[in-house]
């Protein structure tokens, strides 16, 4: 038995306590209390049962973002099927190979995503359930639609003297089972289907609870479908009792802003290109002023003019943000730099969905800038390398929290882990003396030059985005010369009102700048501008595989 509690004892304990708070909401739309959200996880135990479906079975989630995602995600789960949830922009070919792949008894969609799927293509499916209204939109035979049709009747006969916040009890002793299968990519070639046990999600929930703030309510940005805001946005603040709001609409920066300063979050989970985005069009053309940057070189002016500047930014997110988590890449160190000075309250983490997800975290108060935080105390990291503190290796993990392999894909498997039982992320890093984790880069990104020097593309771009008129760049090896692709900052380049002459001057004003800080191994030979923004991941990482 591990030595904390399983996380839907967690949920249990927290359903029953705040009964009538609310708990998932849609902004501008539906919300659902503690309680209700509970009633209806029951009425889906009730039909499930009456459909036949045995713990271990599987069921797979495709749909956007809402309240009721989250309802039917805990209602599997906690029914002890197998929940499968699955990207819903991932393409409709892409859904109907995974749902296969996935053994899936049951889907849960929205109807117009329904609508472009082949059911032929997925034969093992018995009943497909609209998850906007919970009506039915497929049933393999009578027998399952007529069932499903009596999900309130068989609620009404079982609980006909009420359901109450005692009567809510989710199992605990399956801390082994087999509780979610989380495809990386919907690739039809190789799929891996990550999967995670009950002590899996147990363990990253424990840490959480110990290490990340805890609040009352919390604004969920990220994809459901994804380890990252599945956890750290979802299940960890649910267990607190704290109300999860969704945007549900794809987000605008009107909407945004809207959303945070009218839900006041305590917790912010992001990605960099966020920040990022948000320091060069808000922050830097504030300090780049010239009085400003006069008034910047006098002490105690300067303390007052940070504060001003961090104070803005809070409040643009609510005003109540006491920590902001930054992950899946590295934040620009320009950006991490005046975020220091001004006293943001942010970290980068590392994780990846093997991890469920979390690997790497430090309180910001202690966060090391360029890091991503020290291991998590769920696992043991190690640094594969002869000397950790200096020398670049693969970062491995092995713990609680760690995957027990892909699903139907035993070679995978295999490859996954090394001898002793280590997990081989894939990713480059040292450590220092103090446990704190810095990432080089992934090993299959790195390139080796002629004269036998390692570089990390990603610190290479970290250099050319901070060029005038970068908007985003990949670094890529071609016959042993580095090339920077770059995607120009359109907003930038008409705010400066630059003519046609001064455009085409600027790729080689990137490469002569970056080659300025750059060491002479990863000078760039030349400088490329495409002309859409790079194809990005759900998680807003550069998809670096599409690019040569």
């Amino acid at each position: 038995m591990a030595n904390y509690p399983h996380y839907l004892e967690r949920l249990q304990a927290a359903t029953r306590k705040y009964w009538d708070k609310a708990a998932l909401n849609n902004i501008d739309g539906e919300s659902f209390t503690y309680g209700q959200m509970a009633t209806q996880i029951e009425k889906f135990h009730l039909v499930f049962e009456a459909l036949g479906f045995k713990p271990g079975e599987k069921i797979a989630l495709c749909a956007r973002n809402g309240a009721r995602w989250g309802m039917t995600y805990l209602a599997v789960n906690t029914y002890e099927t197998v929940i499968v949830p699955i990207l819903p922009d991932f393409t409709p070919d892409s859904v109907n190979f995974l749902v296969h792949h996935s053994e899936a008894i049951a889907l849960f969609t929205n109807e117009d995503k329904w609508k472009a799927l082949d059911i032929s293509k997925m034969p093992n499916l018995r009943i497909v359930i609209n998850i906007d209204d919970w009506g039915l939109l497929y049933a393999a035979d009578k027998k399952y639609a007529d069932t499903y049709a009596q999900m309130d009747a068989l609620f009404a006969e079982k609980w006909s003297d009420g359901y109450g916040p005692e009567d809510v009890v989710f199992p605990t002793d399956n801390w082994d089972n087999l509780s979610t299968i989380n495809y990386t990519s919907g690739s039809s070639g190789d799929p891996k289907g990550v999967m995670l046990t009950y002590r899996n999600f147990s363990a990253n929930v424990d840490f959480s609870q110990r290490n990340v703030p805890a609040g009352d309510r919390i604004v969920s940005m990220l994809p459901m479908a994804h380890m990252y805001g599945l956890v750290i946005e979802f299940i960890y603040p649910l267990c607190n009792g704290t109300a999860i709001y969704w945007l549900g609409k794809a987000p605008t920066p009107a909407s945004l802003l809207k959303a945070f300063a009218d839900v006041k979050p305590y917790l912010l989970v992001t990605v960099p290109l966020v920040m990022e985005k948000i320091y060069k069009s808000k922050i830097k053309p504030t300090l780049d002023k010239p009085a400003i940057r006069f008034a910047l070189k006098v002490p105690g002016l300067n303390r007052i003019i940070y504060k001003k500047v961090r104070e803005g930014l809070e409040q643009a997110f609510g005003g109540n943000v006491s920590e902001f988590i930054m992950g899946g890449a590295a934040l620009n160190p320009e950006v991490e730099r005046i975020f220091k000075k001004i006293k943001f309250p942010y970290l980068v983490g590392y994780g990846m969905t093997e991890a469920c997800p979390l690997l790497a975290y430090e309180h910001w108060s202690k966060y090391v800038p360029g890091s991503c935080g020290k291991p998590v105390d769920c696992a043991d990291v190690r640094i594969d390398s002869e000397d950790p503190l200096h020398i670049a290796g693969e970062i491995q993990a092995k713990g609680e929290n760690i995957t027990i392999g892909y699903f139907n894909n035993p070679e995978a498997s295999a490859n996954a882990f090394t001898d002793d039982g280590y997990l081989r992320t894939g990713d480059l890093g040292i450590m220092d003396k103090d446990g704190n984790i810095f990432i080089k880069g992934r090993s299959k990104c790195m390139i080796l030059t002629a004269n036998g020097q390692n570089v990390y593309p990603e610190e290479v771009e970290a250099v050319v985005n901070n060029q005038p008129y970068v908007a985003e760049s990949v670094v890529v090896d071609r016959s042993g010369k580095i090339v920077a692709l770059v995607y120009l900052d359109k907003d930038a380049i008409k705010r400066d009102a630059l003519d046609d002459e001064a455009v085409s001057d600027i790729p080689e004003k990137i490469r002569v700048g970056a080659n300025r800080k750059l060491p002479a191994y990863s000078q760039l030979a030349k400088v490329e501008v495409v002309l859409v923004p790079f194809e990005k991941t759900p998680k807003m990482s550069i998809k670096r595989f599409l690019y040569k």
